[in-house]
Parts: structure tokens; sequence; C-alpha cells
């Protein structure tokens, strides 16, 4: 069931104007402030969905960053002249310090952590509020305050770590050391796990649970390269015995599967039909809430962006000697000749906008299935599939990382494999000829296939990337563009460096 967060509008911090005329230096006797606000449990309910409201916002889930993700990875191409300037610079690796799409998730991300330091900050002075309803609400906050923290750290580096909302115009921070925004992220996703339920009901669903924290403080584990803590934590997901894999891999990108079993969390977005905020920031009801995910990336929609070369070659083919053709392949991907449209159409070569890939030596027009409404649609538009940002094959499948990292070899392979032999998918089993798993780099090459193939187009490879990079794990650079010294990290925006004299040119990340 989808489910329309109530939006909440910004809240005014009551900063006063510096005025000779002291009767000009007031506040609007009828403005709602954050003296005057939190009062009872629909405030503090109303101002947790506007938190969530910012997370479904044009500058992050529904549109900038599902984009910084894919471009900033190998299993995207161009797909052709309409690709805009902004991404095709981060495709490209040009990218600078003006870029469009890193200053506006940069932006997302912070109006994330700053709606929940208010929420934070003043619903503890609240009195006659129901003690569950404050628990839950500061629980979602600071789960969602930590997944914008790993999203900047992740991608940009050190960053400015407010701990408590700002109230001066003169608040601004410096730049805090990786590890101790890492030590806060930390810090929240664990106070969050004793805060948050384990399930909703249906009209809430696409909240943050406990499974989605310890999810996601398994994956900031594992990009510090602590692979110890990162297994407890995943543990404790497999073992609440709250997930499983869907039987069909479908059914994790189309809309009428939402919220399976699978699903360890995903933003909302309303059903297919209405139409695409473009301005959305998360305030206000004016737009539909629905991504704009399905008409960039369709085959019949804008088809911004393709699958690469690299990725289309990585699946197992019975034309390259496999033993057999892995069906995520065509789940994944629309090839030409392909049927769509509840099976009414066939699509060809002229519905593709823009360039084809090659594929075993062929050339041909390759698009993406996944989160696309093509399935049940003649045309490609904005649309209400939700987005999936944490499912339990991606636990599986991190969880033989760590096992691997740890020695466990044998422990690692049986993970990998629990992927291999969903029903839709049925996969032969490691080990195969193709990846051998005798030892601990191979089983590791086993898991970067199973990771690529498994979880394509679902904005993890860029992270994997940046993390198998930075601990020397990868034999060859999978980016032709990448310089050392300047891509492991975005650069800080610039309207962050004109805006914020305590960081200025100076903290500006290496290269930019």
């Amino acid at each position: 069931m989808k489910r329309n967060y109530l939006l909440v509008g910004t809240l005014l911090l009551g900063v006063a104007i510096g005025c000779n005329d002291k009767s000009l230096d007031q506040l609007n006797p009828n403005a709602v402030t954050t003296d005057s606000y939190f009062k009872n449990d629909v405030q503090i309910r109303s101002t947790v969905n506007g938190i969530y409201a910012a997370l479904q916002a044009t500058n992050l889930i529904a549109r900038e960053w599902f984009f910084l993700h894919d471009m900033r990875s190998d299993d995207v191409s161009s797909g052709g002249g309409q690709l805009e300037t902004p991404r095709n610079q981060l495709l490209n690796g040009v990218h600078d310090t003006g870029n469009s799409v890193v200053s506006s998730v940069w932006t997302g991300a912070y109006r994330i952590i700053h709606r929940a330091n208010v929420l934070l900050d003043k619903s503890v002075l609240a009195t006659g509020l129901t003690p569950s309803v404050l628990t839950q609400a500061t629980g979602e906050a600071k789960f969602l305050r930590a997944w914008a923290y790993f999203e900047l750290v992740s991608l940009y580096g050190a960053v400015p770590l407010y701990k408590n909302y700002v109230t001066a115009v003169d608040g601004s921070l410096p730049r805090s050391p990786e590890a101790e925004v890492y030590a806060f992220i930390i810090a929240d996703l664990k106070a969050a796990q004793e805060a948050l339920p384990t399930t909703y009901d249906a009209a809430n669903q696409g909240r943050a649970t406990k499974g989605a924290a310890q999810m996601l403080l398994a994956r900031v584990y594992m990009q510090q390269g602590d692979y110890t803590n990162a297994k407890t934590e995943l543990q404790k997901v497999i073992s609440s015995g709250l997930y499983s894999l869907a039987d069909e891999f479908n059914d994790n990108f189309i809309e009428e599967t939402e919220f399976n079993k699978e699903s360890i969390w995903e933003v909302n977005f309303l059903p297919s039909g209405g139409s695409f905020n473009w301005n959305g920031d998360g305030d206000g009801t004016a737009g539909a809430e629905e991504t704009v995910r399905t008409q960039e990336y369709s085959g019949i929609g804008w088809r911004n962006i393709i699958p690469s070369n690299s990725l289309l070659a990585e699946f197992e083919k019975t034309s390259k000697g496999d033993a057999k053709t892995d069906p995520r392949y065509a789940k994944s991907f629309y090839t030409t000749g392909d049927k769509f449209n509840r099976d009414q159409n066939t699509l060809t070569d002229a519905q593709q906008n823009g360039f084809s890939s090659t594929v075993d030596g062929v050339t041909q027009k390759v698009s993406w299935r996944k989160f696309t409404l093509m399935y049940k649609a003649g045309v490609s538009t904005t649309g209400g599939i939700n987005q999936r940002i944490m499912r339990y094959a991606e636990t599986l499948l991190s969880m033989a990382e760590c096992e691997n990292e740890l020695g466990n070899l044998a422990s690692a392979i049986t993970y990998l494999n629990m992927t291999r032999q969903r029903p839709s998918v049925a996969m032969p089993v490691y080990p195969t000829a193709k990846y051998p798993v005798s030892n601990k780099e191979q089983v590791f090459a086993a898991i970067v296939h199973e990771r690529r193939v498994e979880l394509s187009g679902e904005q993890i490879r860029n992270r994997d990337i940046l993390r198998w990079r930075k601990q020397g794990k990868l034999t060859t650079e999978p980016l032709s563009y990448f310089q050392k010294g300047k891509h492991e990290l975005l650069p800080i925006p610039q309207q962050e460096i004109d805006n914020n004299p305590k960081i200025g040119t100076s903290s500006q990340n290496p290269g930019y």
C-alpha cells in the first residue's frame, strides 16, 4: 500500500535581524516557530514526515541521488546526446565544484540533517507527548540523519558535522575528520536500533525499521573496512527471520510487489499516474510524489542512461561458454525484440532513443528494465515505483564479503550461492568453471561478480568501487578516467565554499 507522507513546512528559526529601529526587530506573531511547535503527538509525527519528504525530493531519491551514484560507477553509459551536461561531466570525470548534481545531493542531505536536528533538539524539551511516539520519532530522525551523513562522508570525505540545528547566521562549521563523522553515524544507528520497531502496519510502510538501521550500520562498517562489526549487524538482519529472497527477481523492481519479503527499506512514491514535481524540494503538497527514474532510464522514455558494455559482458551466458545464461540479464535489461506493455508490444530499435551497445560482438540496443514502467505501459513517463534502497540479497552478499575477509571461505560461498539459487534465477552454484573458489582471492572475484549482476543499477556499485579501491583490492581500475588523488572523492560544492567561510577554498578536496 502506498503512503502519502504528511509534509511539514519549513520551521522559522526565530533569528532576529539587527536593526536600529527596534519596532522592526519583531517576529511575526502568527508564524510557527520551533518554540511554539512540538506540543503534541501530531506535530511530532508531522515533523518526522517532513524529514521523509526531504528524502523523496528531486535533489535526492526522486532524481539526483540515483544519477550521482550511477554516474560514478561503471554500471552505466550515456544513452546519447540527450544526456544533460552535468550528468555527462560526472560520467566522464570532468565535473568541477559547480556541478549541479554534486551540489544538489549535498544540499538535499543537509536538508535532512537540519530537519532531523530540529526534531531531536526541540522534542526532548516538549511536554505532554506520548513516550512511544517520541521514542519512535527520535529513532526515525537519527536513522535518517545517519543515512544523510553516510551519503556525505562516503562521497565527499570530511564534511561539516552539525550535531544540533543551526540558529544563527554565523553558525556554519568547518569540515570534521571522516573518523569523527563515522563515529557520529554509528552512534546514531545504534540508538536508532533501540528505538525503532521491527515492522509497521500497512499505513506506515516505508518508515525506517530496526532491520534498516542494522543493515545501514553494516554498510557503514564495511565502508570502513571493519568486517567484524559489519558481520555482527548483518547477522542480526539474517537471524531476525523477517526477511528472505523473493522467489521472483523482478518483484524487487515493479510497483505491484513493493514491500515484499526481500525489502529492508524502500522510499515511498505515490502510485503511477500523477505528475512529477520538477521543482519539488520536499515541501508543499502541490506536486504528486513520484520519481522520474523510469522516464530518465527507460528504453521508450528519454533513455538518458543505458547499461555499460562492461556490465552487459559481466553476465554469464551459454554463448560465452558458461553452463547457463543468467536469467538476471533479461530481468534487468530490455533488448530490441523483447515484449513489453504486458506483452502487448514488441520493442524496436526506433523506439529506443540514442546509442547502441555491443554485446558478444554484436551491436544492438539495450535499455534498463529495473525500475521502469515498460513492463505494464506502452509509454514511459514519471512514475511511482518505490526506490528499493536496501534488500535482503545485499545482506547475503555483504555477509559473503565479510566471511571471506574473516577467513571463513566455506561460509562465504554458502551465502553467495543463496542469491544464485533464487527460484527465478537458479544459476549453477559456485564453484563454476569461470569462478573457482579455492582461495580468498578467487572467492573475492566471485563476490565482485555476484554483487554486480545481482545489484546492478541499484546505486551500490559506486560505493563498492570506493571501498575496494581504498582497500587495494581492485586488480584493474573500473573507471577509465580515474586520476589518483582526485577522483576518490567528489568536490565540496562551490556554493558551500562561497557560503561557509569556515571551509573556503583551502579546505577543498584534492584535484579540485
